[in-house]
């Protein structure tokens, strides 16, 4: 070992390294945890995510738009063999204001009316109320 004479702590430098007979020394693989960055703000993150992720404001439709809506849906329920649509509806936001517009296809299995409530073949359910827009092929024979 290099002369150390002179340095501070000269006197305990070279002693051997203490180990414990009481308890079992830290694997290498579990000591770098204790050095791992601390996150004073938890959760601060999360709230900037959730602040700037964006929502849509839901568009009011007219009463002819709503009209235009019922009448595309009677004409389906009225067909025997159900074609497939494509329905836009506006899905609220569970944390925020706002929320987005989905679009789904399917075929329509039935209209529960007391629940106001549109029912597709796979269980999808969707509030008639928040319908903004139905296509599909079978609307151009209609009309």
């Amino acid at each position: 070992m290099d002369d150390i004479s002179g340095f501070p702590y000269e006197d305990i430098v070279n002693l051997p390294h203490y180990v414990s007979a009481k308890r079992t020394p830290m694997p290498m693989s579990n000591r770098a945890a204790q050095f791992a960055p601390f996150a004073a703000l938890t959760g601060h993150d999360a709230a900037i995510n959730e602040t700037a992720r964006r929502t849509s404001k839901r568009v009011q439709l007219s009463s002819e738009e709503y009209s235009l809506l019922s009448r595309k849906l009677s004409y389906v329920m009225a067909l025997e063999e159900k074609p497939e649509i494509k329905i836009t509806y506006f899905k609220p936001d569970s944390r925020k204001a706002g929320g987005e517009y989905v679009t789904v296809a399917g075929y329509l299995k039935t209209i529960e009316e007391v629940v106001n409530m549109l029912i597709l073949m796979d269980g999808t359910r969707i509030s008639l109320t928040s319908i903004d827009n139905i296509e599909g092929d079978v609307f151009s024979d209609m009309e």
